[in-house]
């Protein structure tokens, strides 16, 4: 199984595994001699399709049957196997009988690929009426909502959880409520029941994932619903450390800042959608807020938790985008002092609202507009790290360096870094006898580039998971 994208989609795609594993497949690391390829494609962005298509291509040369599923295979459907008649492509309507679509598939059934269609059209189903309607008719599959089918990937003591799918919202530049449906959040119970059981299976820090966390529960009646579940979660047995991911900064109510920031268990870690600073371009984007607010509401969170990481995303050479646009963006990520920042370029998307609009830049122009703000992102994130130097810091370790570094060193990343995206900590002195997993205390001493180094100040380490 090859997954690309996010980490939404490496728990769709272990749901995947899961359920071929009921089926009698054997999950193997290697292509080659492999009956088939599953690749789990991403529908992103311009980029991310070329590297999915790159991917099932690549896949063609093992010999293997090839199966694309995920987004781009969900968003374009028989157009993509038509392109593509090397792979049999599959929707997300066919993950809950994945292992006889790969049946048809081995045995040389043909399979008609389906035809996309607006999944808000078929959504939003709250779980409730979800399950009331799977009764009488047979709802839409929603990836990544069948924990019980799912089976862990990754060996590492992090995962991801994932809360809801599909978006409401209407970002001018997003495709991706077409293909995700509408927002569905899953239910709490079960929420908490798949924490329990990826604490049973390792895992001591979860990554709460979704196309928008903010909006959890909101489906359900009851828009404090995470402010609520964060706390249970961070009290579930052997999980050391909730980190939500995916936060929309119009939608961060104050209960909600002040629980991330503030609860123990909970990482004070704030991964904020701003796509831009400049309040006039963002209203073209339909989005809200602008500099001004966006520095507020980090100011208000670093007042509860003064360590709290900040990371996000921006998006350069958005239709319209000026010269005074892209200066009150540098001046946000300057004063914002950002721990992690994404940085991409605005490529048309079928089925959205900038695809027709008008001040189209050419790509000489997005291409350099990107590499300026990614220098001065660079630097910044550099010196933000470097003001880090002294501070205590609580490190989940991740993985033994003592054979190359020497007796009691690791990696691993302190509350403010995201396990797959925000830079990493060595860290020296650990005590002898430490598994992956653990929490350890340290100061940070030096650093490099976004990376830190740091020395454990407590030679005794918490119980595993705590």
């Amino acid at each position: 199984m090859v997954t690309l994208g996010c980490a939404r989609n490496e728990v769709d795609s272990e749901e995947l595994a899961g359920r071929l594993a009921a089926d009698g497949y054997e999950l193997v690391h290697d292509a080659d001699g492999a009956d088939a390829v599953l690749v789990n494609t991403c529908g992103f962005i311009e980029s991310a399709k070329k590297d999915s298509v790159d991917a099932i291509l690549a896949a063609t040369d093992t010999g293997a049957e090839v199966i694309a599923v995920g987004c781009m295979a969900e968003r374009y459907g028989s157009e993509l196997a038509g392109a593509l008649p090397e792979a049999t492509v599959l929707g997300f309507d066919d993950y809950t009988a994945i292992g006889d679509r790969l049946d048809d598939v081995l045995e040389g059934r043909p399979l008609v690929p389906h035809t996309p269609r607006d999944r808000r059209t078929l959504l939003p189903i709250s779980p409730v009426q979800r399950s009331v309607a799977s009764a009488t008719a047979e709802a839409p599959a929603i990836p990544g909502h069948g924990w019980l089918r799912r089976r862990r990937l990754a060996s590492g003591p992090s995962a991801a959880l994932k809360l809801a799918s599909g978006c409401d919202r209407r970002c001018a530049f997003c495709a991706i409520p077409t293909f995700r449906g509408a927002f569905v959040s899953r239910p709490p119970g079960e929420v908490l029941a798949e924490a329990r059981w990826l604490a049973s299976q390792g895992v001591t820090e979860l990554v709460l994932v979704s196309e928008n966390s903010t909006s959890y529960g909101k489906d359900l009646g009851d828009l404090r619903s995470l402010e609520r579940l964060l706390g249970r979660l961070a009290a579930v047995e052997r999980i050391a450390r909730v980190r939500v991911a995916y936060l929309q900064p119009a939608e961060l109510r104050p209960g909600l800042l002040e629980v991330i920031a503030a609860t123990d268990g909970v990482a004070p870690y704030f991964d904020l959608s701003f796509q831009h600073s400049s309040a006039g371009l963002l209203r073209r984007m339909r989005r809200f807020g602008g500099t001004d607010d966006f520095l507020a509401l980090i100011e208000r969170a670093r007042t509860l938790a003064p360590s709290a990481g900040f990371r996000t995303n921006v998006i350069l050479g958005f239709p319209g985008e000026t010269e005074d646009d892209v200066a009150e963006l540098e001046r946000f990520l300057t004063e914002g002092r950002l721990d992690a920042v994404g940085v991409f370029g605005y490529s048309d998307e079928e089925g959205t609202e900038a695809m027709n609009l008008p001040g189209k830049h050419d790509q000489d122009e997005i291409d350099a507009r990107v590499r300026r703000i990614t220098d001065l992102v660079e630097e910044l994130t550099a010196q933000r790290a470097e003001d880090r130097i002294g501070e205590r810091v609580e490190l989940l370790l991740t993985e033994d360096l003592s054979e190359e570094e020497g007796p009691g060193v690791w990696s691993g990343h302190a509350a403010h870094q995201d396990p797959d995206a925000d830079g990493t900590t060595t860290v020296t002195g650990v005590a002898p006898g430490a598994v992956a997993g653990q929490i350890v205390a340290a100061e940070v001493v030096g650093t490099e580039g976004v990376d830190l180094i740091a020395a454990a100040v407590v030679p005794e380490l918490s119980p595993a998971g705590r």
